[in-house]
């Protein structure tokens, strides 16, 4: 199916936080399949980089939980694209590792703010441009952790079983609007965040590295990581005409996560 067919061409795209990892691949998989794509991020050198690399991608600096910062990048982005077809909410932290009685409520409070209430800042701003538009699609970015209990990383999880709760009821919601609302779930995705993840919990219970990451394979029925193209090609999936009646649902792209 080319992009003409598959709706991708000329889609106008708003994705938080992509001039990185899961995020840098989101941007260019659907750049590189005609979608026009406006990002955010918070660093500085990053976008800098994306600008040399994706000079047709609109891109400011953003902070998804400073509500200024939301108001800002959808400005700059109704001005870059003309309008708005669909939003994926991407942006998100890892948070801190450790017990409940020894975390930090400022640590909390930020990993919160991010991971969940950031998607609420940019919705609110995205669905009348969405309306305006005659419809669209949201893509929130949960976790395999939004599904499973995570031991120590209770802010990360509790943020992302908060996602699937927003993805369904914006589904309900906005679904007579036209606009469709899913979320993506990915397990252990390849690359720095996560090598942070099991470097933490590896130095809390005192085993090398190695021994984590072997830890947390065995818990993958298929015994590897996704990587953030796969991530990419299901959001591509869940805007594209082939998912024009999905909605409302938290899709895994984990290789089934048994548990974490």
């Amino acid at each position: 199916m080319s992009s003409q067919e598959d709706g991708l061409e000329g889609l106008r795209v708003v994705v938080t936080a992509g001039a990185g990892g899961i995020g840098l691949a989101i941007v260019s998989h659907l750049a590189a399949r005609g979608a026009r794509v406006f990002t955010c991020d918070v660093s500085e050198p990053a976008l800098a980089q994306l600008a040399q690399t994706h000079p047709q991608v609109g891109a400011a600096r953003a902070d998804v939980s400073r509500e200024d910062d939301v108001a800002g990048l959808f400005q700059a982005a109704g001005r870059h694209l003309g309008g708005l077809d669909a939003l994926v909410n991407n942006a998100g932290i890892a948070g801190p590792t450790g017990a409940v009685e020894e975390l930090d409520p400022q640590e909390w409070r930020r990993c919160i703010d991010i991971c969940l209430t950031g998607q609420f800042l940019c919705t609110r701003l995205a669905v009348p441009m969405l309306k305006a538009a005659g419809g669209g699609a949201i893509v929130n970015m949960s976790s395999s952790a939004g599904r499973h209990g995570y031991a120590f990383r209770t802010p990360y999880s509790s943020a992302k079983f908060g996602v699937i709760g927003l993805t369904q009821s914006l589904a309900k919601e906005l679904g007579p609007a036209g606009i469709r609302v899913n979320a993506i779930l990915p397990g252990i995705v390849e690359g720095p965040r996560m090598e942070g993840v099991i470097r933490a919990r590896a130095e809390q219970v005192g085993v090398p590295y190695e021994t984590m990451e072997a830890t947390y394979l065995e818990r993958i029925s298929l015994r590897r990581m996704v990587t953030p193209h796969d991530v990419a090609l299901s959001t591509a999936f869940l805007l594209s005409t082939a998912g024009r009646n999905i909605s409302g649902q938290s899709l895994s792209v984990d290789g089934n996560v048994e548990t974490l």
